[in-house]
């Protein structure tokens, strides 16, 4: 008998994506659903699925089990978010205001604002404070569904500020039942002090932060913003060449608002993931959908800045890409925390079917953080990170907007929000 201490029954729709590990090009149109089936997990970690009969020849509930109802619902993995800049300080709506009359994200940096202007308060703020903000946004995140986040640091520029952001994060998810991966970012923006100098900056980061970070395992990536204006292609490459030598694995926020080979640069370095592809060239998916890299897309950048024009899902999907979703939550581009969001704005935005837009906000999202064997998926050996909504099948998911289907989520086989509110320990 197979005892577990944590009982999900009478699940009417149980949706999987379409593989425990990551789907790419015309994988992505299949998900695995079944029905009436009940999910057993010991410690938090899943040891049965199956129907109600199999469980009553094959399982028992430990005394004092956590037994939780369905009630016939519709069931699917928590969602997996990966890719946002959760430890900032402050926020920019006036900056907001101006994007609304036609001012561009690169006029607004060259006022003073964007990136820097928040680097400025994110120095002021104190650890605790910080702390605080990121348990707070980590909590609306919950609420919508997402129970594994990444979370970028890269509003510090230098090394006190860099390491709080990190340092917050670590102490935000130790009281926080959402999961949260780190990355290093503080390649985001070239601060004053280095001005011209962008070489010596990413010297300074390789030099002086990153092997901190590494001693102190703050964080399991570095990312880097390759753009005009910001990061070239060769420093780039530069950088995360010497960043992987340190041990990290590597990112980059790529062709986000100009094609210059960034993503093709993703693939020849076997980065974990390609960021943003907004302005991603044809021969540029030659080269990156066949790799082991993922193109996280982030619609919410497009939606937020109305560029009037998305990441090209469905070149990427044809080409045999693999395709993952985030929100980059974040106060300039994407003050967007809710995947939930940013599921709908790929089905209606970026014209990604429903199922591909549920692979991936789940599987292909948890492989773009290496976390697709613990998360992503409901399946033998994972985490019980499970959601509960009151909606007939998944396809009305995408149907009725507005409505918040989430009530219940499992983290690690713990109940942790329950009517639509978060449970305290």
């Amino acid at each position: 008998m197979i005892a577990v201490d944590t009982l999900i029954r009478n699940i009417g729709q149980l949706v999987n994506p379409g593989s425990d590990f990551m789907v790419r090009g015309k994988e992505a149109d299949a998900l695995r659903i079944q029905e009436n089936v009940c999910i057993g997990a010991r410690q938090g970690v899943i040891r049965f699925i199956g129907s109600a009969a199999a469980w009553q020849s094959n399982c028992r509930l430990e005394p004092g089990g956590l037994e939780v109802d369905a009630e016939g619902g519709l069931v699917l993995p928590g969602f997996v978010d990966p890719h946002t800049h959760l430890p900032f300080a402050g926020t920019r709506q006036d900056e907001f205001g101006l994007k609304l009359q036609g001012v561009s994200y690169q006029e607004i940096a060259r006022r003073g604002g964007g990136i820097k202007g928040t680097v400025r308060k994110t120095r002021d703020i104190g650890l605790q404070d910080l702390v605080a903000v990121c348990r707070k946004r980590l909590d609306q995140m919950l609420l919508c569904g997402t129970t594994t986040v990444e979370a970028k640091s890269g509003y510090g520029l230098e090394l006190e500020t860099e390491l709080k952001q990190l340092q917050a994060l670590r102490y935000a998810a130790e009281r926080h039942p959402l999961t949260v991966v780190p990355t290093f970012m503080g390649a985001h923006e070239i601060p004053d002090a280095f001005l011209g100098k962008s070489r010596d900056y990413l010297d300074h980061l390789l030099r002086d932060i990153l092997p901190l970070v590494k001693e102190k395992q703050l964080a399991d990536f570095v990312d880097i913003f390759c753009e005009d204006g910001y990061f070239s292609y060769a420093e780039a490459e530069y950088y995360l060449r010497q960043a992987a030598a340190l041990g990290f694995k590597i990112k980059i926020h790529a062709d986000e608002f100009t094609s210059n080979g960034a993503a093709e640069l993703a693939a020849r370095l076997n980065a974990v993931s390609a960021e943003h592809l907004i302005a991603i060239s044809d021969e540029e998916i030659k080269r990156i959908a066949p790799s082991q890299t993922a193109c996280v897309l982030l619609p919410g950048v497009s939606f937020f800045l109305k560029l009037g024009r998305y990441a090209p899902a469905q070149k990427i999907l044809a080409a045999d890409g693999i395709v993952a979703l985030g929100t980059d939550f974040n106060p300039g581009s994407s003050m967007i925390s809710s995947q939930l969001l940013i599921f709908h704005l790929a089905v209606f935005q970026m014209g990604l079917t429903i199922e591909q837009a549920l692979n991936a906000v789940t599987i292909n999202a948890a492989y773009a953080i290496h976390r697709q064997h613990q998360v992503g998926s409901l399946a033998l050996n994972k985490k019980l990170d499970l959601l509960l909504l009151d909606i007939p099948d998944y396809q009305y998911l995408a149907y009725h907007l507005g409505i918040h289907p989430v009530h219940t989520v499992l983290k690690a086989g713990k109940v942790v929000v329950r009517n639509r509110q978060i449970i305290d320990d």
